[in-house]
């Protein structure tokens, strides 16, 4: 007994029909034309767009299509139904001590791992430096002169090369001398990693 894709193969080849002219006058694709007559059926659609090719074809050819549709679906293999051999039992989620003492020490990792790379960059980083006194370009009528300002606590400050006393705020203050050439006053605050910022303020020594 012929396969569906033999008597369509069959009856256009009777008709001197390529594939190509079949898919033009019935507008299915030749792949698919292709695929019933060689019985491919892993390159077709599903079974319901199949039937309704068969039929077109059918039709086209001067086939029965109930006849057509009749071997196709004598032909057409089954599709393999997919068994769950516990289909009423479904994997839950529980949380138990060993997840809870997991994710506790993951947390704790990356906290200490967190708080480490903060300090490693703050300790890099050069310290901060605000000079509140004296101001840019500052008359200065006497020999002694008071700088001070704010840094980091742990930062060693030096004025004019000389150095500063800095409190646990960050405060820092300096009474230096000063002679009429001096042009302008130096801050210098060092971390402990050696990085340094510097600020420097123009001042004009005018003695009375």
């Amino acid at each position: 007994m012929k396969s569906i894709g033999e008597l369509i193969k069959e009856a256009r080849i009777e008709k001197k029909i390529s594939r190509s002219k079949l898919e033009e006058e019935t507008k299915i694709k030749k792949e698919f034309i292709e695929a019933i007559e060689e019985k491919h059926w892993d390159k077709l659609p599903e079974y319901p767009v199949v039937v309704g090719f068969v039929k077109r074809l059918a039709t086209h050819l001067d086939i029965s299509p109930s006849s057509a549709v009749a071997v196709l679906r004598r032909d057409y293999p089954p599709k393999a139904l997919s068994i769950n051999p516990k289909p009423d039992v479904k994997d839950k989620f529980s949380w138990s001590p060993k997840l809870t003492f997991i994710t506790g020490v993951i947390i704790t990792v990356l906290l200490i791992a967190t708080y480490l790379i903060i300090q490693y960059l703050h300790f890099i980083e050069p310290p901060k430096l605000v000079v509140e006194s004296p101001q840019d370009g500052r008359e200065v009528r006497q020999l002694d002169i008071v700088v001070n300002g704010t840094t980091d606590p742990a930062a060693n400050v030096a004025v004019n090369n000389q150095p500063a006393l800095v409190d646990e705020n960050g405060n820092f203050s300096a009474e230096i001398e000063i002679s009429e050439e001096t042009k302008e006053i130096e801050v210098v605050a060092k971390s402990r990693s050696g990085k340094e910022t510097r600020v420097v303020r123009k001042i004009e020594v005018q003695l009375e």
